[in-house]
């Protein structure tokens, strides 16, 4: 792959994982909750569910999820109810009286990883997106290390962003500025998240 093809690639993955959305409403979730470790592990479990659909783009499964209707819905409806959930969730959330009851609220390094993996695997969309992005980069000859190059650069930016966020957000001065108020970026979130929600089911 040309230096220059490759650049594309990278500052139109770059423009994909900067946009906000839910995947930037859970690593600020679980950063929020659990502090640095739990963010960072949430971004790169949504690095990984990134990769996968541009590895199955490039292995030519993505066609398939496609021309799938029923799949492709089942894993777009999948995501809806996830992202309900978590709408759900965060909605309903009641504010911390004090620290002890903040603590009680953290979230596991478990939860952080299945979260971060799964609102990115359950957006079918992913695969359509590489298929489009990909198309413009992969050629009929392209070899298993050129292949190899744009799924790695797909995930390792999606990873990089992510974890900067978190990073960031796990500052001490200025995790205590959210988690004085979570209540209020809870209900942000859950709106944001439902209006995603409603989105992808239309």
């Amino acid at each position: 792959m040309e230096l220059t093809a490759w650049m594309s690639l990278a500052l139109i993955c770059m423009m994909g994982a900067m946009t906000p959305g839910p995947s930037l409403a859970v690593v600020l979730k679980h950063t929020i909750s659990g502090g640095r470790v739990h963010g960072v592990a949430a971004s790169i479990a949504h690095g990984l569910g990134v990769g996968v659909y541009a590895t199955l783009t490039v292995v030519g499964l993505a066609i398939i999820i496609q021309q799938t209707p029923w799949l492709f819905n089942v894993i777009k409806y999948a995501g809806v109810a996830m992202l309900l959930r978590l709408a759900y969730k965060a909605l309903t959330s009641k504010p911390a009286l004090d620290k002890v009851a903040q603590q009680q609220e953290t979230v596991t390094l478990k939860e952080s990883i299945v979260q971060g993996f799964m609102i990115a695997f359950l957006n079918p969309k992913l695969a359509i997106f590489f298929l489009a992005l990909f198309g413009q980069f992969v050629e009929a000859d392209a070899s298993g290390l050129q292949n190899l190059i744009m799924v790695g650069t797909v995930f390792s930016i999606d990873t990089l962003w992510y974890c900067i966020i978190a990073v960031l957000l796990s500052q001490s001065m200025m995790l205590d500025k959210l988690r004085n108020n979570v209540h209020m970026i809870d209900k942000v979130t859950g709106v944001v998240l439902l209006a995603v929600a409603a989105r992808v089911a239309m």
